[in-house]
């Protein structure tokens, strides 16, 4: 499935900001069989002081830009052509959890990959007792490590309301679970808690999803969104998964990655400092248009 991908988002300051740096996590990479960037570009407006592209330790594209001179506003473009393939439904090979910690401890590397990354709490996915417990109860009596991590995926999503009003980027998963709302981002590091609680390697992408209109609507133009979902590591033999608990489903052709890291900390669109005086005011607007 071909699509071309167009995000911007805008700040605004009500006082000029004099100078920043910024670490920019917006360009989708290159997955081997997964999927292909045809043709992508970062545009940045005003043009920064400096500009530098590189790749991150989770090998996520990066450009790192600072501003000198004072600004009032300032909007990043990305625009992209991308083929995501189509992956099967995976067959659960996954071993069962008693098994899982000396196939983890066999593994005998630290690439990026590695599992070993995924298992220690990290500053958006702390420990959190009532999390554990929670998925503790959901792993008894569960045959592998992927039915556990689907059996979790899907109590979220049957348990919890999606209210994008009741949490914010900085809501701790602890409160968004408590309270039983909250949007993808949330879903997402509630499910990387309760994995890694069970010593379940887990992981944070971030990325778009392809949105469908009721019939007989048009598609609103900029009404996209980024999301999030979670990947999970199930063993030698099966490798990787990505699973979406906001929706009950194994990751497809509909979703497209841009990064991948141990929660949102580590894949933030816009990371930085700005030194300036009062509130900024941000504006988004995701487009994801399929041309198959």
């Amino acid at each position: 499935m071909r699509y071309d991908v167009r995000l911007s988002i805008i700040y605004e300051y009500p006082r000029a900001a004099e100078t920043g740096r910024h670490l920019l996590c917006l360009t989708p990479p290159n997955l081997p069989g997964e999927q292909t960037v045809i043709a992508s570009r970062l545009k940045i407006d005003p043009r920064p002081d400096e500009r530098l592209e590189r790749r991150d330790f989770f090998q996520n594209p990066i450009a790192e830009v600072a501003f000198y001179e004072p600004l009032e506003r300032s909007e990043f473009l990305m625009l992209a052509r991308i083929e995501r393939h189509v992956r099967l439904k995976p067959q659960d090979v996954s071993p069962p959890l008693e098994r899982f910690e000396a196939e983890i401890a066999g593994y005998a590397s630290v690439e990026p990959e590695a599992p070993h990354h995924f298992l220690a709490p990290s500053p958006r996915a702390p420990a959190d007792p009532l999390i554990a417990q929670w998925a503790a109860d959901l792993a008894a009596g569960k045959n592998s490590v992927y039915e556990i991590a689907v059996a979790i995926g899907e109590a979220i999503y049957e348990q919890m309301a999606y209210d994008p009003e009741a949490t914010n980027v900085d809501t701790p998963a602890s409160v968004a679970f408590e309270a039983k709302r909250g949007v993808c981002q949330d879903f997402s590091h509630i499910m990387i808690v309760a994995l890694r609680s069970l010593r379940i390697p887990a992981a944070y992408v971030s990325g778009f999803l392809r949105t469908i209109p009721p019939e007989g609507a048009e598609r609103l133009e900029g009404a996209d969104a980024m999301h999030a979902w979670v990947r999970i590591w199930c063993g030698r033999e099966m490798g990787w998964v990505e699973y979406d608990p906001t929706n009950a489903l194994n990751v497809g052709t509909d979703h497209i990655v841009i990064a991948r890291g141990r929660d949102y900390d580590d894949v933030a669109p816009v990371r930085g400092v700005m030194r300036m005086a009062g509130e900024q005011r941000t504006e988004q607007g995701v487009d994801v248009i399929p041309l198959d």
